[in-house]
Parts: structure tokens; C-alpha cells; sequence
């Protein structure tokens, strides 16, 4: 399937004296990206309820929520609209305004940021260039072992303060406040798309209610988003009410979001036919071949930017040190990607070509040294050998997942071709939930290997790498579940980020992923479409560019 490519959104800045710029958005323009299937709001004439509640799937979270503390998609999905950023992303996955009035560079590394006047938390207080600055700064500090510490890696001063033993109050060098609505911020190096990545919640602002109490403030988040959390009945739902003090682009036509917990896909899609739920992202395994014939025009399969990978950690002994890179290498080599994509996933996903996704630019489907992404069973037989010569494999081959996921049936797959083209064991490994599994992976007490997967964060290329496999990400500073860490890519992803140009900085990127290709620090398996659908009960529901829907828009009869 053809893709169309962005080009990179504020990804270069101008040279000499020129100032890169961010237009205002105004607040009555719903997003300023009316028409062509983007977010244009419901046009006046859906006649939706604008008290109704639209009903969606989503899981437990698996943290507090804290907006520098979420790296996963249950918490994900309640904190994007708990909270306002200085921009947020279109359908297309372009960077409009939101907070930010207007935000400045001549040269990619110092930036002058102005927010919008008269913007307020939902307890009352304002949001000042000071909210913004001490929300960054409690999230880089290592002294409070933040999971997304690693988005603030580029600020000046971040090497001095996200060690684990750093003291609490340290803060950020590369941060300063100039005035209530002004701040500035400095990076160690010019960065490319540093603009780009502003629509991420952990850059959201936060409240001294925060810091004067974060036990009880990850139970009950005071935002300053087009919604503000009712309640958060654990491990079965999230209600969201309009927040009627917000003015921004992002105004909800709808009364409000029920974020219902699932334990599995299957109960939720039917849920979704009966009327019971209204919006699912993500269809069962066993419907994927009927889902379009039963939903029609109310279903969505279109390209997104996520991806699935397989990842084991490297201190794991059956694979670390050169043995350990033959045999992910081998595992890799022994998994027939088209076949499972097309057998189980119905044409909803592509094989994998590279670390990123053809939804960003920047992805190319030619890397040298991405063959080890094909299946050939006779090199894979090869590649086990020389590590057995190396050093004999122990155990059987174990591959983790949540059950709630819909995996169960690509995990058996992947386990049976290995085990045919190996002759080990290997059998998956099933956790009840999303939320448990990703506990032991934060604990590091997963053995053996476990999936993961990514749904971009921001809409760049380095999303999918610099959380992912830097060694500044390892350690629990941000996604990097598997910790590894090699110097060289490092400074290859940093060469990528500093280039001002955009042909080279997608060149570089490139040049990285060829070390990644050698060291296999996670396994790609497939590109994600986003195969969901909406009921008879919903209108105006449009799902963007990172596979969710465009919440605020949607509407819904009484």
C-alpha cells in the first residue's frame, strides 16, 4: 500500500537571523484542519448531544497518573486529554498550538517560548512559563525516578541531575523563566525536531497541586485539557466531563469520555456491535477478517505510526555477548512476517523493513543490513549453530504477553515457526494483563523474551529510536525495556538529531538503524495499521496519524 509522507514539521530551523515560528492557533478554529478527513469538528449539523458521553476501550493504567510518569497507552489515552501542551497534532500528525502563542529559534538549540494569556488548571490557578518549567524539571530529576525522564535528555544540565542520587531540588540549567507567560530553553546540542516533540504529554504543565501532594494527584490529576477526570474506578473505568473553563482548539462537541477497561478485545468488539461501546482502536485477531463487511463505512484500517517488536533484555545469558546477537539474529531470521501478517492479521499489518514506521519520514524500506528481517530458514539454522558453538542455548525459548491484547495468536505463530525452523522449545508465555506484564518489564523480572511495541509519542523518526534504544533511555530513564546500550549508536542518533538540513538528518537516522540491524537490541515484526471502528451511535469520528481517535470531535445522540 502506498504511503503519503508529511514533510518534517518543524524539523530545521532557518539559518543565520531567521526565527522559526509557530503561528497561534486561534480558539474557535477546532484545530484549523477542516475538511479532506482531518479534524474539522462536526460542521454544525450532526445533531449530537453535546451532553452525551462517548464510551471507548481502554485498559487499566499502569502508573498514577502522572504526566512524567506514563509511558504506556492505558494512562496514555487519559492524560492526552487531561492535559494541554504547547501544541498538540492534528490528524495528519502535524504540530498545531495550543498553549504555545509562539515559539522561537535562530539556530535549533536556544528556544523563546510565549503561552497563550489567560489559561487556567481546573482547580483555578493560572498556567504560568513557570508551571511548564517546574513541571520539566521534577521530570528530568533522577532523584524522582520519572519513566519519561529521557524526553528531557537535550536540555542543558540534564547529565547533572537525572542520576538516581541526584539531589531533589536540582533543576535544569537550560531552563529559565523570563516572565508569567515567557520561558527559555537551551538545548546541549542543536535538535532537529525538538519543536516537533512539544505535543507530548510529559511536556505538559503541572499545578503546585502536583508538588504539594503527587500521592493524591496521581489518583485525581488537576489538568488544564478540553477534560477533567470525574473518576478513576481501578481496573474498570475512567470517566472524563468537559472541562468548561477550556478555550483552546481542542473544544470537546461531546459531553464526555468513558474510558472502559477491558480484559480482552473480543468482549469489547462485541460490546461495540451491541451499541454497548462506541469507539474501539483495536480489533480482535478472530474478527479482522469480517470486521469491514460488518461494520462498513464504520470501519477504519488505515496506516498508523506504530510498530510490534519482539525484545530481550541483554544481560539475559542465552542472549548476550556475540552468541546472544547469532541468536536474535537466528530468531528473527526464523519468523515468516508476510505469513503471519496476512494468515492472522488479515492485511492489517506489513512487515517490518526498519525500526521506525513508513508513516514518518525519514523511514526507508532498503537499510543496509535489514535482510535479517526476512525469513530463511536456512540461515537461521546457520546463524543458531555458530552460536552454539559459541555457547550451548539452555532452557526453552519463552515469549511473554498480555492476554487482554489479542497476541495469543501471533505469539503462537511466531513460537511454532521458531520451534519448526530451530527445533527448540519455545512456547509464549501469557500475562493477564497489559498492566502486569509491563510491571515486570519495568522491574527487569521478565525472563526470557517479551513483546513490545511502540505508538509514537510525536510524529518523527527519532521517536521510534531515541526512547527506544539510547543509553540515556536505559536504566528505567525512559522505554528502553531491554537496557542496552552502545556508544556508537548513540552518537550516530545525536549526529541525526544535530543535522539542520532534513535530507541529512533522515540520512543519519538511517545510519544509526544499520548498528541497531548488527546489535538487534529488540526484533521488529511488523507495521501497525489501525483497525477499528465506531457504532451506529457515534458520528464524526476520524482516527489520526498515531492510530487514535480524534476524541474532542466526536459526537453522539442523546
Amino acid at each position: 500500500m502506498a504511503i503519503s509522507r508529511r514533510s518534517m514539521i518543524l524539523g530545521t530551523a532557518a539559518t543565520g537571523t531567521a526565527a522559526l515560528t509557530l503561528a497561534a492557533c486561534g480558539s474557535d478554529d477546532d484545530g484549523g484542519n477542516g475538511g479532506g478527513g482531518g479534524n474539522g469538528g462536526s460542521d454544525g449539523g450532526s445533531g449530537g448531544d453535546a451532553g452525551a458521553v462517548v464510551m471507548i476501550n481502554g485498559t487499566e493504567p499502569q502508573n498514577p497518573l502522572h504526566t512524567t510518569n506514563t509511558n504506556e497507552v492505558g494512562g496514555g489515552k487519559i492524560l492526552q486529554n487531561l492535559f494541554s501542551g504547547l501544541v498538540y497534532y492534528d490528524a495528519e500528525g502535524t504540530p498545531q498550538n495550543e498553549m504555545a502563542e509562539s515559539i522561537e529559534t535562530e539556530d535549533s538549540q536556544t528556544y523563546t517560548i510565549k503561552i497563550v494569556e489567560g489559561w487556567t488548571f481546573t482547580n483555578g490557578d493560572p498556567v504560568t512559563a513557570q508551571n511548564f518549567v517546574d513541571a520539566w524539571n521534577y521530570g528530568a530529576n533522577g532523584a524522582n525516578g520519572q519513566y519519561s525522564s529521557y524526553f528531557f535528555e537535550s536540555i542543558d544540565g540534564y547529565a547533572d541531575i537525572s542520576g538516581k542520587d541526584a539531589d531533589a531540588s536540582a533543576t535544569l540549567s537550560g531552563l529559565e523563566v523570563v516572565d508569567d507567560r515567557t520561558f527559555t530553553v537551551k538545548l546541549s546540542s542543536p535538535q532537529s525536531d525538538f519543536p516537533t516533540r512539544l505535543g507530548y504529554t510529559a511536556y505538559s504543565p503541572l499545578p503546585q497541586a502536583f508538588f504539594d501532594d503527587p500521592e493524591a494527584f496521581g489518583e485525581e490529576p488537576i489538568g488544564n485539557g478540553p477534560y477533567k477526570l470525574v473518576a478513576w474506578n481501578h481496573n474498570q473505568n475512567a470517566e472524563l466531563e468537559v472541562n468548561p473553563d477550556y478555550n483552546g482548539p481542542r473544544k470537546p462537541e461531546n459531553g464526555g469520555l468513558d474510558f472502559v477497561f477491558y480484559q480482552d478485545q473480543e468482549t469489547a468488539y462485541n460490546d461495540l456491535l451491541s451499541g454497548g461501546l462506541d469507539v474501539i482502536d483495536a480489533i480482535p485477531p478472530s474478527a479482522l477478517s469480517s470486521f469491514e463487511s460488518e461494520l462498513g463505512e464504520r470501519a477504519v484500517n488505515q496506516p498508523a505510526a506504530g510498530n510490534a517488536t519482539i525484545t530481550i533484555h541483554v544481560d539475559d545469558p542465552n542472549f548476550s555477548g556475540e552468541a546472544g546477537t547469532l541468536r536474535r539474529k537466528a530468531i528473527s531470521r526464523a519468523i515468516n512476517r508476510p505469513e503471519i501478517c496476512e494468515a492472522i492479521y488479515g492485511g492489517t499489518r506489513t512487515a517490518a523493513t526498519d525500526f521506525t514506521t513508513p508513516v514518518v519520514n525519514g523511514y526507508s524500506e532498503s537499510i543496509p543490513g535489514n535482510e535479517v528481517l526476512e525469513f530463511d530458514e536456512a540461515e537461521a539454522k546457520k546463524l543458531w549453530d555458530e552460536a552454539e558453538a559459541i555457547q550451548p542455548f539452555e532452557g526453552s525459548f519463552s515469549l511473554s504477553y498480555n492476554a487482554d491484547g489479542g497476541h495469543q495468536e501471533w505469539v503462537d505463530a511466531v513460537c511454532n515457526s521458531i520451534r519448526n525452523v530451530l527445533g527448540i522449545e519455545a512456547a509464549g508465555n501469557s500475562y493477564p494483563d497489559f498492566k502486569s506484564l509491563r510491571d515486570d518489564v519495568v522491574a527487569r523480572t521478565i525472563e526470557g523474551a517479551f513483546r513490545t511495541g511502540w505508538q509514537a509519542d510525536y510524529p518523527s523518526m527519532y521517536n521510534f529510536l531515541g526512547p527506544l534504544y539510547t543509553s540515556a533511555a536505559a536504566d528505567g530513564k525512559g522505554s528502553n525495556d531491554g537496557d542496552y546500550k552502545n556508544p556508537e549508536f548513540d552518537e550516530a542518533l545525536l549526529a541525526g538529531l544535530s543535522a539542520t538540513d532534513e535530507e541529512e538528518s533522515y540520512t543519519l537516522g538511517q545510519k544509526a538503524q544499520e548498528i541497531l540491524f548488527q546489535d538487534l537490541p529488540a526484533i521488529p515484526l511488523w507495521f501497525n495499521n489501525v483497525a477499528g471502528g465506531y457504532a451506529e451511535t457515534v458520528e464524526n469520528v476520524v482516527f489520526g496519524w498515531d492510530s487514535q481517535p480524534i476524541y474532542h470531535q466526536i459526537t453522539k445522540q442523546a
